[in-house]
């Protein structure tokens, strides 16, 4: 579904990520891990087309995307949730969910998606006349969630789901993620929380300076040293 092939990716003239090979399978849940800076995010704003890659190709459905506009990638089907959740303070819960659905296909199915999305989220249906500013971070967090599923994507990518969360609301949102799969999601998710991170997913990458320097199944990853050393504090 969606593939790196030796992808180089620069802000200006500082390289951040060096020859990234990475393939998502339709159905998987697949996670990026590293420690901060290590070119996580970064990978997920060059598969979104926020930023385009210096060198390599990447494909989408069979298609190379490399260099098309983020709304173009979301009308193929692609939708990025970012870190920071991004949400319009000021508009309703409900305001910030119709902001989603800008794709051509979603357009067309505003009110089917909605009662999905609430009946995901009932909370959110709860506070659909609520400033999203007023919600606690967990809210917030589904809320964002919701935004991005409003696109209609076959690809959801999931940047730090559960940064500041409290640990009751961090299992929350990785049960939203199991959900989003069984609905038929495909999911790339960054996330800094390693072992829940590697309960719910189907393989794994990690990344350090920009570079992939480990890959395999959650529970291949789960049970190798030096991502426990690193991550796991085993």
């Amino acid at each position: 579904m969606l593939k790196f092939e030796n992808v180089s990716v620069s802000y200006g003239r500082a390289p951040v990520l060096f020859d990234i090979d990475l393939e998502v399978t339709e159905g998987e849940v697949v996670a990026i891990l590293g420690s901060n800076g290590a070119g996580k995010s970064t990978t997920l704003r060059a598969a979104s087309g926020i930023v385009p890659p210096r060198a390599g190709k990447i494909w989408f459905e069979g298609t190379e995307i490399g260099g098309m506009a983020p709304h173009q990638i979301v009308d193929r089907g692609m939708a990025h949730c970012p870190e920071g959740r991004r949400l319009f303070p000021d508009l309703t819960v409900e305001q910030n969910l119709h902001l989603g659905a800008r794709s051509k296909q979603a357009r067309k199915v505003v009110a089917e998606s909605l009662d999905e999305i609430y009946q995901l989220f009932p909370v959110l249906k709860e506070r659909r006349g609520q400033q999203a500013g007023s919600m606690s971070g967990g809210e917030q967090q589904m809320c964002a969630i919701g935004r991005a599923l409003m696109a209609k994507p076959r690809l959801l990518l999931l940047d730090e789901p559960a940064l500041g969360l409290a640990p009751i609301i961090i299992q929350e949102v990785f049960d939203v993620v199991r959900l989003v799969r069984n609905a038929g999601v495909t999911v790339l998710i960054v996330e800094q929380n390693v072992s829940q991170t590697l309960d719910v997913v189907d393989r794994a990458y990690v990344i350090e300076r920009g570079r992939v320097v480990l890959q395999g199944t959650g529970t291949e990853m789960k049970n190798d040293k030096n991502v426990q050393r690193a991550y796991l504090g085993a």
